[in-house]
């Protein structure tokens, strides 16, 4: 069984009616084949916002939004682990400094190399920085 960190725009273009990307689409492939992703305890308020942010500018109606937390909790249940390491601020702080990224992009970037996986991202900013950091890049 595989394992790779699981950012949150891999799983909000799953429940958010956009075009799915290569990579999402196969990310979520590979949990349902058993794969296990592992997220910082972030993820949830990420994901957790999003739907808030799509519901405000009607992306998406309540119901669809409670749908899709039902659905991200089997996934939860399934096959994702919450990462709840605690991660230095300085340590984030000279990632984002390093690569440009925020401070909670930074987390994922920080979890993959910690946890030696795979980054899943439709980020392009987090993306260039997970391969220049040396961490692999879930296609």
């Amino acid at each position: 069984m595989s394992r790779f960190v699981l950012d949150a725009s891999i799983a909000l273009a799953w429940f958010l009616d956009n075009p799915v990307a290569a990579s999402a689409s196969k990310a979520k492939q590979a949990l349902l084949r058993g794969s296990r992703a592992v997220v910082p305890a972030l993820w949830l308020l990420e994901i957790t916002n999003g739907f808030v942010v799509a519901e405000r500018r009607a992306l998406i109606t309540e119901a669809q939004a409670d749908a899709g937390l039902d659905e991200l909790n089997r996934l939860l249940a399934q096959g994702v682990d919450i990462s709840n390491e605690t991660i230095s601020p300085s340590r984030l702080l000279s990632l984002a400094r390093a690569f440009r990224l925020s401070a909670y992009d930074a987390v994922y970037l920080e979890t993959a190399q910690r946890e030696q996986l795979a980054l899943a991202t439709l980020d392009q900013s987090l993306r260039a920085a997970a391969i220049r950091a040396g961490v692999e890049v879930f296609h």
